[in-house]
């Protein structure tokens, strides 16, 4: 099995509270990695040391074998590593298919200017991304009319414009509906197999992660309690504890955090 990540004793310290506190894990080609936790286990703070936003007060972060803990964010997405976030970052006015051409021309640091126009550069390769991602047919029109769902999968389309072999995903499926938000992982899941990339996912919506996920990391409290398969952590009377207090009878697949409590406003 390809290592594509290796987290070893990763921790962050704000003060006197001990936010992440020495946790290991990896990441796989060609696997779907959930990481969950109540709001506070200091997930957002885990991705932002992983992918150079952050700097941790201790630790290994290791991509392909390359310590990447330190490095500046843009070093890291160079290497491979891609990233998207939460609240979906595309140009409005543009169209989808020039948003996923800006995507391509930053992947490759190009520099255009008024008399060396943008419109034709990476055509074909862009389509394709549009293509893989569903959104082909929609490719002309102007992202502020689309559904919420297909600017999404448009921001995914552009997550892959660096071609990276891991991507960090912070809340793909943040404000979409049960049978949208199950449709975007299950595409992210069949690129990820395509490509024999890795995916390292933070998520809320349980229904999402036991139907879609290959193995699941849960954190509380900064500690990473539990880490295995679907059934392993639905099983897991420490991570019940967690969510629900120990009270038997719930599934975690239907367990929903209370309103505004999940986002990149999650304490560290």
């Amino acid at each position: 099995m390809n290592t594509l990540l290796k987290v070893r004793g990763l921790t962050r310290r704000f003060g006197g509270n001990l936010a992440v506190d020495h946790i290991d894990f990896d990441v796989h080609a060609g696997e779907l990695l959930a990481l969950i936790g109540p709001n506070g286990a200091g997930k957002s703070t885990t991705f932002n040391m992983i992918n150079g936003q952050l700097p941790a007060s201790s630790g290994s972060v290791q991509f392909e074998g390359r310590e990447i803990l330190g490095m500046a964010a843009h070093k890291i997405v160079r290497l491979g590593v891609g990233r998207s976030f939460q609240v979906a970052a595309t140009f409005a006015s543009m169209t989808v298919l020039q948003n996923v051409q800006m995507a391509l021309i930053a992947a490759r640091r190009k520099v255009f200017s008024f008399f060396s126009p943008a419109d034709d550069f990476a055509r074909e390769e862009a389509m394709g991304l549009l293509e893989q991602v569903g959104m082909l047919p929609l490719a002309n029109h102007v992202c502020a009319d689309l559904a919420y769902g297909d600017v999404k999968r448009l921001e995914f389309a552009m997550s892959l414009a660096g071609n990276p072999r891991l991507l960090l995903m912070d809340e793909p499926t943040a404000g979409m509906g049960t049978v949208e938000r199950n449709a975007l992982v299950a595409l992210v899941k069949k690129i990820v197999k395509e490509r024999n990339m890795g995916v390292l996912f933070t998520e809320h919506s349980m229904d999402v992660v036991f139907e879609h996920a290959d193995r699941i990391i849960v954190l509380a409290r900064g500690r990473l309690i539990a880490q295995g398969s679907t059934a392993e952590i639905r099983a897991n009377p420490e991570v019940r504890r967690v969510y629900f207090g120990g009270t038997p009878g719930l599934a975690l697949e239907h367990y929903s955090p209370a309103a505004g409590q999940e986002g990149s406003g999650e304490s560290p």
